[in-house]
């Protein structure tokens, strides 16, 4: 062979090598290392048990394990500033509710993150619908008796919430705009001494999500007036909506994503929500969520995840205005 020659072949060789590492390097495995789920919230709650359920079932689909880690703090900016940092590699996830993902930009002071910028959406999951509840003594039957009332008698009713800037808090508020009502709002340090003072009588109302409520409207302790969803619970479904007793476009329920940080791979977001999407649809997951009296989201796709975040966090920006509530 001559030299010339030979340094063509050596010149083709090279120039294949060179051709062929893109799509090498584009076909590296992933994940290659354990997933890393934050729950920016203490262990032993709904959102920690739900991202639990959801992190076993992942860990064996993945071929490398899937980790809860809680990293809470001021109302879950905590754990979503730590995920807005991380590295975009799609080995850190969140698993966020309307707080992190939608309230919290407005309602604190300062605040690391942005949630319409700072993270990949990946899927959601699903809502926790909060429902309207009573004290039964109150002579209101549903939305419209209640309203009625609570203009009849301003300053007689009062609803608990867990706390300024809770989402309970600012279900009132809402409802107060909407209706047109002055129902006096009552902190509590918690949802167990709202919902006691609640059965005491000391306060009128409250919105809680579905799950707390049902046992004590089941046992005659509390009557739902309305769900505070768009569409009705499957848990309760001859409750109507909030909304369709005319109300049009009240709706507090509590979402839950996952998202990765901002400028993960599209390659590598597809996959996770494959993923997620086929883990959420199987029948242990759902039968565990259905439990929990999460409603499944109807469309599981980043697209509509992005969507939704931009226009809760559009939302909750003018109700927290109304609310007044500011935090630290």
């Amino acid at each position: 062979m001559t030299p010339a020659l030979l340094r063509r072949r050596q010149f083709a060789l090279a120039a294949t090598a060179a051709a062929l590492m893109p799509v090498a390097f584009a076909q590296a495995p992933f994940p290659s290392k354990p997933v890393m789920l934050v729950v920016p919230f203490p262990p032993g709650g709904p959102t920690d048990a739900m991202a639990r359920t959801l992190a076993a079932e992942m860990s064996t689909r993945l071929g490398q394990p899937m980790v809860v880690e809680n990293r809470a703090g001021a109302g879950g900016n905590i754990g979503a500033e730590y995920v807005a940092r991380a590295e975009a590699d799609g080995h850190t996830l969140m698993f966020g509710t309307s707080g992190p993902l939608a309230i919290n930009v407005s309602l604190y002071r300062r605040i690391g993150y942005d949630p319409t910028k700072s993270f990949a959406p990946v899927i959601q999951v699903g809502h926790l619908p909060n429902i309207l509840v009573v004290n039964p003594a109150l002579p209101a039957k549903d939305v419209k008796e209640l309203v009625a009332y609570a203009k009849a008698n301003p300053n007689k009713l009062s609803y608990a919430s867990s706390g300024n800037g809770a989402s309970s808090h600012l279900a009132g508020v809402l409802f107060n705009s909407m209706a047109g009502t002055e129902i006096l709002h009552v902190p509590y340090k918690g949802t167990g001494p709202a919902l006691n003072d609640l059965l005491g009588g000391q306060v009128s109302m409250t919105f809680t999500d579905i799950l707390t409520a049902l046992p004590y409207i089941k046992a005659g302790k509390l009557r739902a007036l309305g769900v505070a969803t768009a569409t009705r619970s499957r848990a309760l479904p001859e409750v109507p909506t909030i909304a369709e007793q005319g109300y049009k476009g009240y709706d507090v329920s509590v979402f839950f994503g996952i998202v990765a940080p901002a400028g993960t791979p599209a390659d590598r977001i597809a996959l996770l929500n494959r993923q997620f999407a086929e883990v959420l649809a199987s029948p242990k997951v759902k039968q565990s969520f259905d439990a929990q009296g999460l409603e499944p989201a109807p469309d599981t796709s980043p697209q509509q995840l992005a969507r939704f975040i931009a226009a809760e966090t559009a939302k909750w920006k003018g109700v927290v205005a109304q609310s007044g509530a500011q935090l630290d």
